[in-house]
């Protein structure tokens, strides 16, 4: 990095160290490594900023073209999303315009730290990493543990590789391998830390056995309906692990557990909404199922379903349900002011109706939050969340 980048990053870095800080993500013991790493360093020249809490991606910042607004980004406590639809738009020849799907970032820093906090490495350790991207948080925990204790395994190779450049550039080289995270990285193992930078719906086994009794996990973890945070698991003697969830997260799927959503005019068989469906109304609003608590909790209750919203000019909207087997789909129609909406459910599965159980089931226990609950999963590799107590399952109808 040249002088002239030292100068003009230094005070950005300063301001984000200060904001992460008074948040209390960031704590005194990883400043070291936080300067040690700085995050321009792991951000390519093209990047799509996103938003705070958010999963939405606004146009292309080009360092090259505009460098002030780059680094305002990059020194922001948000995501930027690196690769779009794996590598298959890279941004150059399409001005600032976004992919389909983002496939590949650089996570917040808040939600960085803070799971680096939840992890608790220290002196000593092994850790892998699910998940390389950039390279910034593996720089951060080799900084922190040394380049021998990290392994990082990612997916992509033109990912890895420009991770592995990022690395060099900042005197770093822990172990980056080009594979499946769910297969972990077993010649490594055993690891007394194992985290994730992607979203999964099912812990892998080979997490669990490649951690060391009393090691921690810790990945994004959500229900396949939507809705998504933080688990934090212990792994028991028996092979086992368990633990609780500690806030709200939205990363990027694992690529093995990504979910493949079949188009509605399938659903349909070619015939017109609403084809053969029966109609009813319902006093419970689409929009009261749709926000990212709501919808994890009623993830955890509703296997193989998974909503979409078709959305219209004039701000009414119609939520799309859909069950995974392509057997049963609903519809649920919103409108401002009104009190009653309109519901469609064809199929032997009543989507809306095991959606509406779901939602008063949590309302009723007065919607509780993230960190009440909680996950085990199973020598077997069953997964079972819990409400308050392990003995306290959330229900999940026959």
């Amino acid at each position: 990095m040249t002088d002239t980048r030292e100068e003009e990053a230094s005070p950005c870095a300063l301001g984000l160290a200060s904001a992460l800080m008074k948040k209390g993500a960031l704590t005194t013991d990883w400043l070291p490594a936080f300067h040690a790493a700085l995050r321009e360093l792991f951000i390519p020249a093209t990047i799509w900023p996103g938003t705070a809490g958010g999963n939405k991606q606004h146009n292309a910042v080009n360092r090259d073209t505009d460098r002030q607004a780059w680094l305002r980004a990059v020194y922001s406590d948000i995501p930027l999303t690196t690769q779009w639809d794996d590598g298959q738009h890279d941004g150059q020849h399409d001005g600032d315009a976004k992919g389909t799907m983002p496939t590949s970032s650089n996570s917040m820093p808040t939600m960085v730290f803070s799971m680096l906090r939840d992890l608790d490495p220290y002196e000593g350790m092994r850790v892998l990493e699910i998940g390389t991207g950039t390279g910034w948080n593996a720089a951060l925990l080799a900084a922190r543990l040394g380049d021998d204790q990290v392994v990082s395994v990612e997916v992509d190779q033109a990912v890895a590789d420009t991770a592995r450049a990022n690395l060099a550039a900042v005197g770093r080289g822990p172990l980056v391998v080009v594979g499946d995270g769910c297969a972990g990285h077993p010649s490594g193992a055993p690891y007394d830390r194992i985290t994730a930078t992607c979203s999964v719906r099912g812990i892998p086994a080979a997490w669990i056995a490649q951690t060391k009794p009393g090691g921690t996990i810790v990945a994004p973890w959500g229900p396949q309906y939507g809705g998504e945070a933080i688990v934090r698991l212990i792994v028991e003697e028996d092979g086992s692990a368990s633990g609780w969830f500690t806030r709200s997260s939205a990363f990027m799927s694992l690529r093995a557990q990504r979910v493949h959503r079949t188009p509605t005019s399938i659903y349909l068989g070619g015939k017109e909404w609403p084809a053969d469906g029966t109609r009813t109304t319902t006093a419970l609003s689409p929009d009261d199922v749709g926000g990212w608590l709501a919808m994890f909790a009623i993830g955890l209750q509703v296997p193989g379903v998974y909503p979409r919203p078709e959305h219209y000019r004039d701000g009414s909207y119609t939520l799309w349900l859909h069950d995974t087997a392509v057997t049963s789909w609903a519809t649920a129609d919103w409108e401002k002011d009104r009190t009653a909406f309109e519901v469609v459910q064809p199929g032997p599965r009543r989507l809306w109706d095991e959606v509406e159980a779901a939602w008063r089931w949590w309302d009723a226990r007065g919607r509780p939050g993230f960190d009440r609950f909680g996950l085990t999963v199973t020598r077997e590799g069953q997964q079972l969340v819990w409400l308050d107590h392990p003995g306290q399952p959330v229900p999940i109808p026959a």
